[in-house]
């Protein structure tokens, strides 16, 4: 699932070398809401991972971004216990108003890459606006 949401840098980590062959970074983006006269602070973590690491350089705390990412989650069992475990992983990171990282991060190929949301109009498929791609509203028979 693909997502996006704006809001202010309040948090942005070292990498961290999980293990030899998995490396992150967390990020904390304030989605903080005032409410009849009353803050209530809501600090998100997001994770970058392998290849996406380097989306963050050339932005800074404190800065407005626009966050793309997909939701992940996992189940773990073990010992006849389920753990569920949730992250929101980016990956694509622009100043709100923008196609681009800010002049000052370097270029990669994940920066330069376009995503389309699911249900944007593409080539071939469907362009309306309740475009569902689900399994039951794909009519790939040929006849």
């Amino acid at each position: 699932m693909s997502l996006s949401v704006t809001g202010k840098l309040l948090f942005i980590g070292d990498v961290e070398v999980v293990s030899d062959k998995f490396s992150k970074r967390t990020i904390v983006l304030d989605m903080s809401e005032e409410y009849n006269g009353n803050r209530y602070e809501n600090p998100v973590p997001f994770v970058l991972t392998q290849k996406k690491l380097e989306l963050v350089n050339g932005f800074s705390v404190g800065q407005e971004v626009t966050l793309h990412f997909n939701l992940k989650g996992r189940r773990w069992d073990k010992d006849g216990k389920t753990t569920w475990f949730g992250s929101n992983e980016v990956w694509r990171i622009e100043v709100p108003g923008n196609q681009a990282a800010p002049s000052s991060a370097p270029t990669n190929q994940y920066q330069a890459q376009s995503y389309s949301a699911p249900g944007a109009a593409r080539p071939g498929m469907n362009s309306s606006a309740n475009y569902n791609p689900s399994p039951e509203t794909i009519d790939d028979l040929p006849f």
